[in-house]
């Protein structure tokens, strides 16, 4: 069983391949290039290299968001463009799950906050509860303003860590009210394909599979053109 997984939610983008329990090749890019330029031939570079072709591919995983509106597009394009034409079956990954992978352990007992910077004092943001390596999510993916989770976290008994392109933001705004907040260290602290992958061998057993014309982007918000003309007809 092979899985090609993709990330392409943020600036830095990534690939890996997963062959049953283990990743076979991974790449990661980080330029001022775009997504529309360097993830396709990331992707065939990756393929060559681990000396796998398309007709090899299983399923095709993909962080479907929240994350950059350009980015997820061309994400999503990109893998439907490849799914498509060999009829793979795609499999859709939250942004802010993939985040949390990242720094779950098998001890310890603590609340992850995934969040990314949404902009406008919100972020992209869900909680997943983690004890002992074992996950429970405790609220669904959305945009949230930064006094509403400044609320709801204050509930917690638990030690929290931050995770995600908006911890420091969020932990700026956050730590005066809350001393069990940490920021998870640089090195798992954002999304990566091979925890797309990872994700996605789970969510295969579980049947969680959809077909490249019905695969679609989680962006939780309108693009800022769409909200902007949205406002700008409702004031007319």
């Amino acid at each position: 069983m092979k899985i090609l997984s993709i990330d392409s939610t943020a600036v830095s983008a990534s690939c890996a391949i997963l062959s049953d329990s283990k990743i076979i090749a991974r790449s990661f890019v980080n330029t001022s290039l775009t997504h529309s330029q360097t993830l396709m031939p990331m992707v065939e570079d990756m393929l060559k290299s681990a000396k796998t072709s398309l007709k090899d591919i299983d399923c095709i995983a993909i962080n479907v968001g929240p994350g950059s509106f350009t980015g997820v597009r061309i994400g999503i394009s990109a893998v439907k463009g490849m799914a498509f034409a060999l009829d793979i079956p795609c499999i859709e990954v939250s942004t802010l799950e993939c985040i949390m992978r990242g720094v779950v352990f098998p001890v310890g007992h603590y609340i992850v906050e995934s969040v990314m910077d949404a902009r406008c004092n919100q972020v992209y943001n869900a909680a997943f509860e983690v004890k002992d390596g074992m996950i429970t999510r405790l609220t669904e993916d959305r945009a949230i303003k930064l006094d509403e989770l400044k609320e709801e976290i204050s509930a917690y008994r638990l030690p929290i860590v931050l995770a995600g392109d908006g911890a420091e933001i969020s932990y700026n705004f956050l730590k005066d009210d809350n001393k069990n907040i940490i920021i998870a260290n640089e090195a798992v602290r954002y999304q990566s394909a091979e925890n797309t992958a990872i994700i996605a061998k789970e969510l295969l057993k579980e049947g969680k599979t959809v077909t490249a014309s019905e695969l679609q982007a989680g962006y939780l918000r309108m693009p800022q053109a769409e909200r902007e003309l949205k406002n700008k007809q409702k004031n007319n």
